[in-house]
């Protein structure tokens, strides 16, 4: 006699069952998981069940590491293999004023590094480096595969928006997360971050994990956590993750707002920036020299970044970066050519003191109420609008004194103006100011 040995097939409800009694989910059960909840075949109450286990029950190291790869390979992976040298990425949590990409990509790439970037577009008081960039007239961010390598590979760079159907997975789990209260969950936020930036293809990642008023992680325990475990799950799936953790108790440089930002880009690259971007950008571009094996140690890599800085060099490659993408690079060499604000008016400041806090949070939603960003996908961005601080942290302050300036074309921003002044905490006592970069995890 034959007997035939019985396969048990996968049910929906035993793995929600064993997540909720805090049981490891197996790499079979997270991949039929994902490659159903994808396909259709399981029904949005079933997933919405496991992902709120999830929250409440936590995963394993090797869970999550399970959960990022199968939402990898959901769809689409880029394919950077024709690109000779190391291929580096850098990804930042979001954060106020931040426009880091603009800076540190043609930094990275002066040095030889080959940056493929993809990247995402602001919602709420978050700047998006796509919408900075088409604040630059006729720049483009979508270009084809074909030509995405070609000019990586000429010019070491090029950010895009995200192409084709990659992690198809994480669209349809982050729209369900959205509105079943399962977002704040590291597992799965970790692992969504992650799918995206493994699926670009990229062989090292650095993550700028922000924390503070003006971050999504409002605790520095809270991102070191986030980054330990996507550093974790990038060294489990074969590449070499690293993070920072970084400040956003006040907003990152002196510009929040997309034409704004571009300009500090460019005075950065040109030497006149100011001390936190700079600080940041000079960190963070070591880091991922050493990733590419430019150099031995990230001493010499910020040498070799300030020097390109002082040569002119990386301010070239961010011209030929525009020029690459279609963008008219004349705005780069002359700024002036940005169309200003109609309504450019100074905040002043009621007290004397010095500068103890400045509430990015508030600092980044009142540069979306003066037309600096999108409170929905479908708002239309004035490129020109935002505001420019004068004070930051630690800063001595007189009454009378400007505290920052708001640039904006709607009527009515009297009760803005308000809400920006009221974001500066102003002390009696001098405030000691924080560094930007406060750790680096391996």
């Amino acid at each position: 006699m034959v007997f035939k040995k019985e396969v048990k097939l996968m049910r929906m409800v035993d793995i929600i069952t064993k997540k909720r009694d805090g049981h490891a989910l197996n790499d079979a059960e997270i991949r039929f998981f994902v490659k159903s909840y994808t396909e259709g075949t399981i029904p949005d109450y079933q997933a919405s069940a496991l992902l709120m286990a999830i929250v409440f029950k936590g995963m394993t190291k090797n869970e999550i590491v399970a959960l990022t790869d199968a939402m990898e390979h959901s769809g689409d992976v880029v394919d950077l293999s024709s690109i000779k040298g190391v291929k580096v990425d850098k990804h930042s949590t979001g954060g106020v004023g931040d426009k880091t990409s603009l800076v540190l990509g043609p930094l990275v790439a002066s040095c030889g590094a080959k940056l493929a970037k993809m990247s995402g577009r602001g919602l709420g008081h978050t700047g998006g480096t796509l919408d900075k960039m088409e604040a630059i007239p006729e720049m483009s961010i979508a270009i084809s595969g074909e030509r995405f390598l070609k000019q990586v590979q000429e010019i070491g760079m090029a950010i895009v928006g995200q192409t084709g159907d990659l992690v198809p997975a994480d669209k349809k789990l982050y729209a369900l997360r959205d509105v079943t209260g399962t977002v704040e969950s590291i597992p799965l936020i970790a692992s969504s971050i992650m799918s995206k930036k493994l699926a670009s293809g990229s062989e090292t990642i650095l993550l700028d994990v922000k924390f503070g008023s003006g971050a999504f992680m409002k605790t520095i325990e809270d991102a070191r956590e986030l980054a330990e475990t996507m550093v974790s799950i990038g060294d489990g799936l074969n590449r070499d993750t690293r993070a920072i953790l970084t400040d956003m108790e006040q907003p990152l440089g002196m510009a929040v707002g997309n034409a704004l930002e571009v300009k500090e880009a460019i005075e950065t690259l040109k030497g006149h920036g100011p001390r936190d971007l700079v600080e940041l950008c000079l960190k963070a571009g070591a880091i991922m020299l050493e990733q590419a094996k430019i150099v031995k140690t990230e001493e010499e890599g910020r040498k070799l970044l300030e020097e390109k800085i002082a040569n002119g060099e990386a301010f070239e490659k961010l011209c030929q970066f525009v020029e690459a993408q279609g963008g008219d690079v004349s705005y780069i060499r002359h700024p002036e050519k940005f169309e200003i604000s109609k309504i450019v008016k100074d905040v002043i400041s009621l007290d004397d003191g010095f500068i103890a806090k400045i509430d990015s949070l508030e600092i980044g939603e009142s540069a979306m109420r003066l037309g600096a960003g999108r409170a929905t996908m479908q708002d239309v961005i004035d490129m020109s609008s935002g505001i420019v601080l004068n004070k930051k942290v630690g800063d001595k302050v007189k009454k009378g004194d400007i505290l920052c300036t708001i640039h904006t074309n709607v009527n009515k921003f009297e009760d803005i103006i308000d809400d920006v002044r009221k974001a500066f905490k102003i002390s009696p006592t001098k405030i000691e100011v924080p560094p930007i970069v406060h750790d680096y995890i391996l």
